[in-house]
């Protein structure tokens, strides 16, 4: 799951407001970022290594430290601690840490399968990316619009009334990221598009990815703190 865990995100900060946005949207899609560094580090080592030719079924990842459960207990206590030092609130500090566990819950239902601490392991996941990744990233699709309802709907019962752009750039987001899945469900880049194999630095997976989801962190900080209240007054 991707757009998913973004969703999470926002209505936590939208009942701690206290607690940044930044900080939400990154707890959400903290365990992505560790496994782009612990790539870079050759703890987790991805495949294929060309963006081009990826699918959902074809990716492939050892999250041994990043996703497996017994390291997620390591990640809450770090979120924890950071959110209290920041924020002086302990609230803040356990929703990040629930947030952070929400990753994992949602990467259950919608994502790789993972495990206790290692394939060796017992197994926890649907593994839905690999056997039904159209399911899976329906059942994405519609926990992220149940989310975005919820957000949105709570905003109306405070006042807050988004314009058009502003809902569309966010709303924007998320239709993104569902697309950005549906295009390579089962079909690479490469063969859809027939892209010749030529190499290039830029096509590689992991830079790929994390373009994807800071460019997705930036709009939503950005985007979201930007609203009309009924007054007319710009915020």
């Amino acid at each position: 799951m991707i757009v998913g865990h973004y969703a999470t995100a926002l209505i936590a900060h939208q009942k701690y407001p206290k607690g940044t946005l930044l900080f939400f949207l990154i707890v959400s899609q903290l365990q992505d970022f560790l496994w782009f560094i612990f790539h870079y580090l050759g703890l987790e080592h991805t495949t294929p290594a060309d963006a081009f030719d990826a699918t959902i079924p074809n990716m492939y990842a050892d999250m041994l430290y990043s996703h497996d459960l017994l390291p997620q207990l390591v990640w809450m206590v770090l979120i924890f601690i950071i959110g209290r030092l920041i924020f002086k609130d302990n609230k803040i500090a356990i929703v990040g840490a629930i947030v952070l566990l929400g990753h994992y819950v949602l990467d259950f239902f919608s994502g790789h399968p993972h495990y206790i601490f290692g394939e060796e392991t017992h197994e926890f996941g649907l593994g839905l990316y690999e056997t039904n990744p159209y399911l899976a990233i329906a059942i994405e699709a519609i926990f992220s619009a149940a989310a975005l309802w919820y957000f949105f709907s709570q905003e109306s019962k405070t006042g807050i009334v988004r314009s058009t752009k502003n809902k569309a750039t966010i709303l924007g987001v998320f239709v993104y990221g569902i697309l950005f899945m549906l295009s390579t469900a089962t079909v690479s880049l490469r063969e859809t598009l027939g892209i010749p194999e030529l190499g290039f630095s830029f096509s590689t997976l992991i830079p790929t990815l994390l373009f994807t989801y800071i460019s997705m962190v930036l709009i939503l900080n950005y985007a979201i703190p930007k609203f009309e209240v009924k007054n007319g007054t710009l915020r």
